[in-house]
């Protein structure tokens, strides 16, 4: 099998592209932000002593208890944080789901624990069943005293959980990832539960929002806006082993507008985001993301991992999808605000080994020394020698024949792209783009119209270069500079808005470099940088850091606390963070001038 990918190194403006970067002139003038400033510095840390095993991921604040609910995959349980000295959190107890539902005679082996929420002492917990495909729950405690109220049976893999903000409702978002070997995909859904709870009482109704419409037989399908968007997916049960709509959508995170009216779902993996209509408890639309150019200038990537800082531009188009979203208002109108972390199926594909049924899917079939098998997350030096894939610059011509002809090491021959999407925007094997995961940024658009009205653009490659150099774009487990750059680079997950003295501020968690971007986003036409703050240690070694030795690693999950509900009357920022298995208190500090 062979495929050209023609290029031009450098800054190149590819035609027919929607670029999208930085501010727009179209918006609206937004209210005077310069008599105040915040700063984020650190209180508290609760350490797990796990590393590297999701002890400390999604995190809310229970500002009536004092205490922190902090979900710990690794054991299947939320942690529950005494926070009655601040300064000195403790771990109170554990929420032990299992021994929960056995004691209520709830059939079905429970698995990890995926999110938390509170709302007026009503905890809810997404809670997966053991075998992913199989169907999971919300699961409801009494704050008060952590006692088990009840369990609504979900779809497959309940991802996220989230209250409306007048507590009527909680929806989850029902990820339906595949079985590890692929044979089973269950459909994305979001279940959407009536909530009536009067601090002792709780009644629930459950409806299930899917997206069969969608599918290619569907009457909603024509809806889809598949160029600006991802539709991919195996299926071993079609005759083209092709998913449907519905098994390739996978809603990942929720937020609600200020009224509640709507509820955006992030569809990550599909560069998307659905709208649901909380009254009609259906869906009014998804929105296609677009992708993100990165051959114009503002928005240069760095594309190997071999060559230290290296950012320029590439002809590389972005998949936003997006992990994280939350949303905002401004002068009437709702925003929706994405963290553009970045996905791929091969954690499922590498157990595809017919190469008819993977070629039919639209994916690439191939042996990168690990064993022949389907392939979507695709880089030039894996796969050139062995497939007779070759590379191409704009006239045609072979590029230099160091490392077989792919470029060096500091052009694009390691770049980790979707060779499924790749194809498909491409029209065929000739690639004038190459199509890669994630916008190492984070975006703000019109919730009605979908229209990006702002990315940080190379924000946060430039600003962590500046900081760390050759240490930049480093992973999250191990202390290896740029190791990141070919595939994600800072990789933003984690991302949550609060309104303090009536501006409102955007933070953003970098999950593999770490720390915390803030931007005030009061005007989302124009935001403005207000810090970068990043507590780990990139001079330790990798014993080290194992050991807890280098900070605050995998920020996965935020939580704002307005100074109302925080116990020292500042505005607070609690963090969660995935490798390191610490949760992170950080005061906001409020400056008037």
């Amino acid at each position: 099998m062979q495929f050209q990918k023609k290029t031009l190194l450098g800054a190149i403006l590819l035609a027919g592209t929607t670029i999208l970067s930085g501010c727009v002139d179209d918006g609206v003038n937004g209210e005077d932000a310069s008599q105040q400033t915040i700063n984020l510095s650190q209180i508290a840390t609760y350490e797990s002593g796990v590393f590297d095993e999701s002890a400390a991921e999604i995190v809310t604040y229970d500002p009536v208890n004092n205490r922190t609910y902090v979900v710990n995959a690794n054991n299947k349980k939320v942690d529950v944080l005494d926070n009655s000295n601040i300064s000195v959190p403790v771990l109170q107890t554990s929420l032990d789901l299992a021994a929960d539902f056995a004691t209520a005679g709830i059939t079905g082996t429970v698995g990890d624990a995926n999110s938390v929420d509170l709302y007026n002492g009503l905890l809810a917990v997404a809670v997966a069943a053991d075998s992913k495909t199989d169907n999971g729950w919300v699961a409801f405690y009494k704050a008060s005293d952590l006692t088990f109220i009840s369990a609504v049976q979900v779809g497959a893999l309940p991802d996220m959980v989230k209250f409306s903000h007048d507590g009527s409702v909680v929806m989850a978002a029902i990820e339906g990832e595949p079985s590890d070997d692929y044979l089973i995909d269950p459909e994305g859904q979001v279940a959407m539960i009536d909530i009536s709870w009067d601090g002792a009482n709780l009644n629930t109704s459950l409806t299930t929002i899917g997206f069969t419409d969608f599918n290619i037989d569907g009457t909603r399908h024509a809806e889809l806006p598949t160029s600006k968007m991802v539709l991919d997916g195996y299926s071993a049960t079609t005759t083209d082993n092709k998913a449907t709509v519905a098994q390739s959508f996978e809603p990942e995170y929720i937020a609600f507008n200020s009224d509640d009216s709507k509820a955006y779902v992030s569809l990550q993996e599909n560069n998307a985001v659905a709208v649901i209509d909380t009254a009609t408890k259906s869906i009014d639309k998804i929105i296609g993301l677009g992708f993100k150019n990165h051959s114009i200038q503002g928005n240069e990537m760095d594309a190997s991992q071999k060559d230290g800082v290296n950012i320029q531009n590439w002809p590389v188009m972005g998949m936003y999808m997006p992990d994280t979203i939350a949303s905002m208002e401004y002068q009437g109108k709702s925003y929706i605000l994405t963290a553009n972390e970045g996905d791929d199926r091969q954690d499922w594909l590498d157990n595809v080994v017919d190469q008819t049924d993977c070629e039919n899917a639209g994916y690439f079939f191939g042996d990168d020394g690990d064993g022949a098998r389907c392939i979507d997350a695709f880089s030039a030096k894996d796969f050139y020698d062995a497939d007779n894939v070759t590379l191409v610059d704009s006239e045609g011509n072979p590029f230099a024949e160091t490392n077989g002809g792919f470029g060096e090491d500091n052009e694009l021959r390691r770049l980790k792209f979707s060779y499924h999407t790749t194809l498909a925007m491409n029209g065929g094997t000739e690639f004038t783009s190459l199509y890669a995961y994630g916008g190492r940024s984070f975006s703000i658009y019109d919730a009605e119209t979908g229209q990006q009205v702002f990315d940080s653009a190379n924000d946060f490659e430039v600003m962590t270069a500046n900081i760390y150099g050759d240490d930049f774009n480093n992973d999250n487990a191990e202390n290896t500079g740029d190791d990141r750059s070919d595939n994600k680079g800072p990789e933003p997950e984690a991302l949550t808005v609060g309104v303090i003295n009536g501006q409102t501020y955007a933070f953003v968690g970098l999950e593999r470099m770490g720390g915390i971007m803030v931007y005030n986003v009061s005007n989302p036409y124009s935001p403005d940088f207000v810090q970068y703050i990043n507590n780990r240690d990139v001079t330790v070694d990798n014993d080290t850091l194992e050991a807890g030795g280098a900070g605050d690693l995998g920020p996965e999950g935020f939580h704002f606390v307005n100074a109302e509900n925080s116990p020292n009357g500042k505005p607070m920022l609690v963090v969660g963070n995935e490798v390191s298995g610490t949760t992170t208190y950080y005061e906001i500090q409020v400056s008037e001038f």
